[in-house]
């Protein structure tokens, strides 16, 4: 036990607590600082003045959203499509790690989920180049294909925006299928093994106890994250956009985040870019208490 004052700590809990203070410090400086920025949007913004000389604007940004609304639909439209595409792939990591769980070699096992676990660990910009090297009109699979005589011309996927919307939405899956998985794994091993050794008594298959034993061991945690992952339908980042960015597919690929970062960074429109990433997260925030209030009613259980 630790005595500070009049009040008695178990040394754990200690231990515990301070392990944990730097990831609040990261999160509170990264998270939280930085909305001390959303002043911009109430203000005209210039480079190289100081806040209290700009002038002030009002909600005159946030009107401009809806002015300018032609523009923000398309980014809307692209945002909303590339993330219901993400939605409906959401049980592929559970599936992934329900199947890999089967196998009865360990070291295998083991092989596999590190070899897809690595290109989350990977940059968007090798990932980019792969893809070029793979995918472009004198890329390896048109060349191959071409070859075969199963293409008669090359095509460039990554250039084909009727195709932008699929291509992203793989190439995200197949970069962080293995890194999602891990959750599923750590829920898979909290299950009872005593469940599966009683339902082998019963005579239960091995895709039987897969359905009533590890699907519903995991539900919760699937909820969960798809909860979080519908909360979060208008954040897709900017990397993997910025790196396949490019003119033929500019009117497919521009996603709100990429929009907000070309807004400010590019055009140095500060405060419009600041006024949309407001908008931006009070969206997120209504999406996220909606889930939430849905799920305590259909479900009994909340996330918040």
């Amino acid at each position: 036990m630790i005595q500070v004052g009049r009040f008695k700590f178990k040394k754990e809990r200690v231990t515990l607590t301070l392990l944990a203070v730097p990831f609040i410090v990261f999160i509170f400086a990264f998270c939280y600082v930085p909305l001390f920025g959303w002043i911009l949007a109430f203000i005209n913004y210039k480079p190289g003045l100081k806040i209290w000389d700009c002038d002030f604007a009002g909600l005159y940004y946030f009107k401009l959203i809806f002015k300018e609304w032609r523009k923000m639909s398309s980014v809307l439209k692209n945002t909303l499509g590339m993330s219901f595409l993400g939605l409906i792939c959401t049980p592929l990591p559970a599936i992934f790690a329900i199947f890999l769980s089967e196998l009865p070699s360990v070291r295998f096992k083991k092989l596999v989920q590190t070899f897809t676990t690595i290109p989350n660990f990977v940059s968007w910009v090798i990932i980019y180049a792969l893809s070029y090297a793979l995918f472009s009109s004198e890329g390896v699979v048109n060349q191959v294909l071409m070859n075969a005589g199963v293409l008669e011309k090359a095509s460039n996927i990554i250039g084909n925006s009727n195709a932008t919307w699929y291509f992203q939405t793989a190439l995200s899956v197949w970069k962080s299928l293995g890194w999602n998985a891990i959750i599923y794994f750590a829920a898979i091993a909290g299950i009872d093994s005593e469940l599966y050794d009683a339902a082998s008594v019963d005579g239960a298959g091995r895709f039987q106890r897969i359905l009533h034993i590890t699907v519903p061991g995991i539900s919760s945690t699937f909820f969960v994250l798809l909860l979080l992952q519908v909360s979060n339908l208008l954040s897709l980042g900017v990397d993997q956009y910025l790196a396949f960015y490019n003119s033929m597919v500019a009117d497919k690929i521009l996603v709100l985040d990429l929009h907000v970062y070309r807004l400010g960074l590019v055009t140095q429109d500060y405060s419009y870019a600041t006024a949309v990433g407001i908008f931006k997260s009070l969206v997120s925030i209504i999406l996220l208490f909606s889930v939430n209030s849905l799920s305590k009613k259909l479900r009994g259980e909340s996330l918040v």
